[in-house]
């Protein structure tokens, strides 16, 4: 069995270790695509991420320092949260038979052992390599969710990449006028291809939007590229009493962020949307399990599609090379998959 861990900042390599056994209740699962963030994940490469430096206490859900082993720490094995495969062997009463195609979440390795009601069948009629975007996806619906949007309404989406592509395709779906910013120039060609009306440089981005509106502003504005600068712009680009949803994942200090000055003047209304759960008002009637759901139908439908936004199908032997790519080439690379497949 092979598996990708991070054994410092900025280095990678694909281990050799032996198979897990299977247990009862559980299933062994060959890997397909497994898709690699160029977000979350690029923070234990890059060595930025708060659990490798803190402790999440999670009974007072807080982070803590000093209080003992970090969260995280190196080696990292098998990081990854966007699998898809295909069923080997499966113990007795799980429901699963072998040639079974299913996603889930096991991490960058050739296979893994994982418990039955961890796994989730591929549906009919859809490419497994869309299913391996279940989670993503899952990212960006929740984070449409809590923008609240209604139609005719105008929302600016920062960041392009993946995520932000699909919360584009989403938002423009559900009958809002998407308004991209990326500094990215590949990037904004994409997210007009995914149906904003206009893509933004960063650069002067508030005014632009003030002149597109005729001076109001945004109706909401989701940051998801982790920047604080960004963070920063999207507070610029909504009207008085306008949303903000921050669903960038940020590190360290918010260097450039100034809630001094349009949060505190123009009232804004901030929220965090993070995959851990949906926003309070949709606890009744959404969930994980239905956010996950609903991107695949919308997928197996054609009303979204995730499998143009990948740039790169590498084998996992080139893993090295596929997050230094992303790390350091992020115009070159969108969605970087490693395709076991292939080897």
């Amino acid at each position: 069995m092979r598996v990708v861990r991070f054994t410092g900042p900025r280095q990678v390599e694909l281990a050799e270790c032996p198979p897990d056994p299977l247990g009862d209740g559980e299933v062994r699962v060959r890997t397909r695509f497994s898709g690699i963030s160029a977000g979350t994940e690029l923070t234990a490469y890059r060595g930025t991420n708060p659990y490798l430096t803190r402790t999440w206490n999670a009974d007072l859900r807080l982070f803590t320092e000093n209080a003992g082993t970090p969260g995280l720490s190196y080696p990292v094995v098998g990081w990854g949260y966007s699998e898809a495969g295909e069923v080997a062997e499966a113990a007795e009463g799980t429901g699963f038979r072998a040639g079974d195609q299913v996603w889930g979440i096991w991490g960058h390795r050739s296979e893994a052992v994982v418990p039955a009601e961890k796994l989730r069948r591929v549906p009919d009629g859809l490419d497994p390599l869309a299913a391996s975007f279940a989670r993503v996806g899952a990212v960006a619906l929740n984070a449409v969710l809590s923008a609240d949007l209604h139609l005719g309404e105008v929302v600016t989406i920062f960041g392009q990449g993946v995520i932000g592509l699909l919360a584009t395709q989403m938002a423009r779906r559900s009958g809002a006028e998407v308004v991209a910013v990326d500094g990215l120039a590949a990037r904004r060609a994409r997210a007009l291809e995914a149906g904003a009306a206009r893509a933004l440089d960063p650069p002067g981005v508030a005014e632009r939007v003030r002149e597109h509106t005729g001076g109001a502003g945004a109706d909401v504005a989701i940051e998801l590229s982790g920047s604080y600068l960004a963070l920063h712009e999207a507070i610029r680009t909504v009207t008085a009493g306008g949303r903000v949803v921050a669903a960038g994942f940020y590190q360290d200090e918010g260097c450039g962020l100034r809630l001094g000055e349009e949060f505190h003047h123009n009232r804004v209304e901030l929220v965090s949307s993070q995959i851990g759960g949906v926003s309070a008002r949709l606890s009744g009637r959404w969930d994980q399990a239905r956010l996950n759901r609903t991107f695949l139908r919308l997928c197996a439908e054609g009303a979204l599609d995730p499998v143009s936004l990948v740039t790169h199908r590498l084998p996992p032997s080139r893993v090295a090379e596929a997050y230094r790519l992303l790390d350091t080439g992020p115009g070159d690379a969108l969605q970087i998959v490693l395709d076991f497949d292939q080897e």
